[in-house]
């Protein structure tokens, strides 16, 4: 597709920063993000929701908002709520699909009634029996917030005394844990640019972290995570997986462009979906910016990409 024109995308603000754990991973994303669409010639500028009233927006006369928030308060349907009030058009998924690919319970229910893959799981609250998760989903598990990403507390759980050490860890972020069936093998993730028929499923990465732990700091900050794109997998395999990926993307209304992450197991190859991100990074470290790349589109053109994408999902674009 041709580059859209930046003198067309009007007054933009890049929103980011927030109020949410994630608050440090968003500044770096929508730095990078107002860089390259600033470079572009874009009329963008920064804006901080947790610093200020959104009504600002309306007041200063914005256009569009390309959304750079992570977590709670900005890719949880919050925000694209505020925007859809405000009626400026916005970049990704609509305020339903925001929340409810935020909230990874409801996200895989879903799933499992469209009779999509995706590992067996249990909601856990306190007061409940913790020796009793491992012998219905067996060792190794998962346990994780079900309303936070970027890996902040999840935990992998290898026998019964730890069980209780990893819920503590992931209910400090949440008021459930969501235990979860751990699927041995490659993890995998797949961007997606659009939505509905015209949706563009790019390259496959294959992610191995040191130890198999792509925690919070091999996420972000360290260096020794290695990233394959595309994922060293058979060609067929590899449809499979994005096909997978996009009923999964689709299932839950999601628009834009976004991220989908699975685990594929490795004693069958059977690709089970994880979660789907909203609003992924874009930091130097992000997953979205390398599958671009991978099929020619650097990160300038991918951030305006996004941003010619901007859009009201109630009541159509203002």
């Amino acid at each position: 597709m041709s580059r859209p024109d930046p003198a067309a995308m009007g007054r933009v603000a890049v929103l980011f920063g927030g109020s949410s754990a994630e608050r440090e991973i968003s500044l770096r994303s929508g730095t990078g993000v107002l860089g390259a669409l600033q470079r572009a010639g874009v009329d963008a500028h920064p804006f901080d929701p947790s610093a200020r009233p959104m009504d600002d927006l309306r007041r200063e006369g914005f256009a569009r908002a390309f959304i750079a928030l992570h977590g709670r308060y900005g890719e949880d349907g919050t925000v694209q709520g505020a925007l859809e009030l405000l009626r400026i058009p916005y970049t990704g998924s609509g305020v339903l699909a925001s929340a409810m690919a935020m909230d990874k319970v409801r996200t895989k229910e879903i799933w499992t009634a469209r009779g999509l893959s995706t590992p067996r799981s249990m909601v856990l609250q306190r007061g409940d029996v913790l020796r009793e998760v491992p012998d219905r989903l067996g060792l190794p598990l998962i346990l994780k917030p079900p309303h936070e990403g970027s890996t902040l507390g999840v935990g992998k759980v290898r026998g019964y005394s730890e069980m209780s050490d990893a819920f503590e860890a992931a209910a400090r972020y949440d008021t459930v844990v969501l235990a979860e069936e751990f699927i041995e093998g490659p993890e995998l993730t797949v961007a997606i640019l659009g939505g509905g028929a015209d949706a563009q499923v790019l390259p496959v990465i294959e992610i191995r972290a040191p130890g198999g732990n792509y925690d919070f700091q091999n996420k972000y900050f360290g260096n020794e995570t290695r990233y394959l794109c595309p994922a060293p997998l058979d060609p067929a395999l590899l449809e499979r997986v994005q096909a997978l990926a996009l009923a999964g993307y689709r299932a839950i209304g999601c628009d834009g462009w976004g991220r989908v992450d699975l685990m594929l197991r490795a004693r069958d190859l059977e690709p089970f979906l994880l979660e789907v991100n909203t609003s992924p990074g874009m930091t130097d470290h992000s997953l979205v910016p390398m599958a671009a790349r991978a099929i020619g589109l650097s990160y300038e053109d991918l951030v305006l990409r996004i941003l010619a994408g901007a859009s009201l999902k109630i009541g159509g674009r203002a």
